[in-house]
């Protein structure tokens, strides 16, 4: 069966005011459509997967936010993280967790705050990868086809493509660039971004985890000796915090050499800044980008507006600029800026 994991214990530093570590972005309408970030993700793997087996991994914190927000999701497929460990440590709860209910299971992992524009084609690339793991040791990642040379972003570099299929060998993963090597991968067109997206069956990451992240298998072989049981929460609570702080990539990615990579291009953005929400977004035709009905501007250009709270914001000459308001609170800041903002919060 397939299974769906959706991280979504990050609190989005950079999209204050909109995110904050007590409502993060994951949880809110970035779009104005209705739907939050972690609602569309559900929403965008219905078909390939039941309800029952989607699995969020949040904070403890979040666990009542998801609980609304997914009142569908089975309780028991919300796990808790007692602690923020890095994405190893919360793939292989989740992980561990289902293999103990299907020792067959195919899973993709998804970040919970990824925005999809054509949610027909991912559906089709991420059956495809499916298809490809649900036998053999074979891990995919999902790639990005880039539109423009992206700093903010770390880089596939596909190699050889796989006989009769869609996928391709990856040769290496590469950190986020500077401008000038950017722009050299976006020349070279076999760079693709790395959408944070993994599909495998449960035998794999779990030998994976064994063979590369001894320590951190070990820890969740404890783990499960308790979970569906009334002992899992204080199990949970003992073990997983003492797990080392590492990612997926460096943990397991970067070190195998069955790994894959699917090209993707469904309008795909990880919305991890404004100025990437910016780019989703429809301009008008001085290129600002509004989400709010209420929202009036004169002789701006290039600016992102996020107020669907507002009653009223009337906004007159500026360029190039960011202004967000969510409950009483205002940022108003240069794009070429954003990156600061977790540190202007401070």
């Amino acid at each position: 069966m397939n299974h769906i994991v959706i991280m979504a214990g990050g609190i989005g530093s950079r999209f204050w005011p909109m995110s904050t570590p007590e409502y993060p972005k994951q949880f809110v309408d970035v779009l104005g459509t209705g739907k939050t970030m972690i609602q569309m993700t559900v929403e965008r793997f219905a078909p390939l997967c039941p309800i029952e087996n989607i699995w969020v991994v949040t904070s403890r914190e979040y666990v009542p936010i998801v609980r609304e927000q997914l009142p569908d999701l089975p309780s028991e497929n919300i796990l808790p993280e007692p602690a923020m460990r890095n994405t190893a440590p919360c793939i292989a709860y989740a992980c561990w967790k289902i293999r103990k209910q299907d020792p067959y299971a195919n899973v993709v992992v998804t970040p919970a705050d990824a925005l999809v524009l054509d949610v027909n084609e991912f559906r089709r690339v991420i059956g495809h990868a499916l298809d490809f793991t649900v036998s053999g040791k074979r891990i995919v990642t999902v790639g990005i086809k880039p539109t423009r040379p992206e700093t903010g972003y770390g880089y596939i570099a596909a190699g050889k493509i796989v006989e009769e299929t869609q996928l391709m060998n990856v040769d290496s993963f590469r950190e986020k660039p500077a401008l000038d090597v950017a722009k050299e991968y976006l020349a070279a067109g076999n760079y693709l971004w790395n959408a944070g997206i993994f599909v495998w069956n449960i035998d794999t990451i779990t030998e994976s985890l064994r063979t590369y992240s001894p320590s951190l298998a070990s820890k969740m072989d404890l783990m499960s000796e308790s979970f569906y049981t009334a002992e899992e929460e204080r199990t949970v609570a003992e073990i997983f915090p003492t797990c080392e702080k590492i990612s997926i990539d460096y943990a397991v990615m970067e070190k195998a050499d069955y790994i894959y990579t699917v090209k993707g291009d469904f309008g795909w953005s990880d919305v991890g800044t404004w100025g990437s929400l910016w780019t989703l977004l429809p301009h008008d035709a001085d290129g600002n980008a509004v989400v709010g009905e209420n929202v009036h501007l004169n002789d701006c250009k290039g600016c992102i507006v996020h107020a669907p709270g507002a009653s009223s914001v009337v906004l007159q000459g500026l360029e190039d600029c960011i202004i967000v308001e969510r409950d009483g609170r205002l940022l108003i800041c240069k794009l070429s800026e954003e990156q600061r903002i977790k540190d202007f919060v401070k």
